[in-house]
C-alpha cells in the first residue's frame, strides 16, 4: 500500500514470515509449541536455581538471569506473531511498534552482554580458581547485573528515539514479523543517515565488544585446559562450559549471519528465517542445553522431581490412613 507524500503512517502492516496463507495454521502450531517450551523450560530453571541452595553461585545467577531475559525477549515478538498467523488483520499501531522495537532492542542487548559476562565467569573460575570467589563475590555480580540493565536501558532508548524522529509516508507494510530496526528504516521518507550511523557504530560495539571478551575468555580458558595433562581432567573442566559455548554459537551466529554479512546479499526470506532461530529458537533450546549438559542443574532438577513425589506418596498414606 502506497501513501502520498503528505500522509503519515498511523499504523504498520507486518507481512509475517510468509505469503502463503494455507501455512499459516501449522506456523501457528509450530511456533505456539516452541514458545510454550521455552516459557516452561526457562521458568523451571529459574525455579529450580532460586530454590537450590547449592546453585546459589555467580554462574547459576546469570544463568537466572539469562533464562528470564530469553522468556522476555521471545515475549515481544512471538505473541504477535501468533496473532497475526491466526487473525487476518496484521496491523499494529505505530505506539505499538516503537515499543516492541524498543524491548526488543533491549533484551538482545542483555543477551549480549550476559553471555559474555558468563562467559568472563567461566574463565576465571576455570584460570583463577583460587581467586574465584574474591573476584566474583557479591557486590561484583549485582554491580554487573544493574551495569548490564543500565547500558541495555540506554542502548535500547537511543535506537528507538532516534527512530521516532523519522517520518514513515513511503509505505506502511514492513517486510517482516516484528518491528526491526533495518525494515523501519527502509520505509522512512527522511534522512536516515544518523540512524545508519548509529547502528554501526554504537550498535555494533554492543554486539561486538561482549563477542570480544566471549573470544578472548574462550581462548584463554582453552589454553588452560591444554595445560592439564590427563584426558579425563581435560573433559571434566570443559565440561563445564561446554554448555555456555553451544548457546554462545546458535545466538552469535545467527546475529552475524543477520547483521554482519555484505549488503548484496541481504535478502528478506533469509532474514526472517534467521530472526525465528534468534527470538524462538535459540531461547526455547537454551535451558534443555543448560540442563542436559550440565550434571549440577540435572542433580537439583532430580531433587526437585524427588521431593515431589515424595510429597505425593506422603499425601496418598495420609489419605489412605484417613480412610
Amino acid at each position: 500500500m502506497e501513501w502520498s507524500n503528505q500522509t503519515t503512517v498511523l499504523e504498520f502492516i507486518l507481512l509475517g514470515l510468509t505469503e502463503h496463507v494455507e501455512l499459516s495454521s501449522l506456523l501457528f502450531l509450530v511456533f505456539l509449541i516452541m514458545y510454550t517450551m521455552n516459557l516452561l523450560g526457562n521458568g523451571i530453571m529459574i525455579s529450580v536455581i532460586a530454590g537450590n541452595s547449592q546453585l546459589h553461585t555467580p554462574m547459576y545467577f546469570f544463568l537466572c538471569n539469562l533464562s528470564f531475559v530469553d522468556m522476555c525477549f521471545s515475549s515481544v515478538t512471538v505473541p504477535k506473531l501468533l496473532s497475526n498467523l491466526i487473525f487476518d488483520s496484521k496491523t499494529i499501531s505505530f505506539s505499538q511498534c516503537i515499543a516492541q522495537l524498543y524491548f526488543f532492542i533491549l533484551f538482545a542487548g542483555l543477551e549480549c552482554i550476559f553471555l559474555s559476562i558468563m562467559a568472563y565467569d567461566r574463565y576465571v573460575a576455570i584460570c583463577n580458581p583460587l581467586h574465584y570467589i574474591t573476584i566474583m563475590n557479591k557486590k561484583v555480580c549485582l554491580s554487573m547485573l544493574v551495569a548490564t540493565w543500565t547500558i541495555s536501558f540506554l542502548h535500547a532508548l537511543l535506537h528507538t528515539l532516534l527512530m521516532c524522529r523519522l517520518s514513515f509516508c513511503k509505505s506502511n507494510e514492513i517486510q517482516h514479523f516484528f518491528c526491526d530496526l533495518t525494515p523501519m528504516i527502509q520505509l522512512s521518507c527522511t534522512d536516515t543517515s544518523i540512524n545508519e550511523l548509529v547502528i554501526f557504530t554504537e550498535g555494533s560495539l554492543l554486539a561486538v565488544l561482549p563477542f570480544l571478551i566471549i573470544l578472548i575468555s574462550y581462548i584463554r580458558i582453552i589454553i588452560a585446559i591444554l595445560k592439564i595433562k590427563s584426558t579425563g581432567g581435560r573433559w571434566k573442566t570443559f565440561s563445564t562450559c561446554s554448555s555456555h559455548l553451544t548457546v554462545v554459537t546458535l545466538f552469535y551466529g545467527t546475529l552475524i549471519f543477520m547483521y554482519f554479512r555484505p549488503s548484496s546479499s541481504y535478502s528478506m526470506a533469509k532474514d526472517r528465517i534467521t530472526s525465528v532461530v534468534y527470538n524462538v529458537l535459540s531461547p526455547m533450546l537454551n535451558p534443555f542445553i543448560y540442563s542436559l549438559r550440565n550434571r549440577d542443574v540435572k542433580m537439583a532438577l532430580k531433587r526437585v522431581l524427588h521431593r515431589k513425589r515424595s510429597s505425593r506418596g506422603e499425601h496418598s498414606t495420609m489419605n489412605d490412613h484417613s480412610h
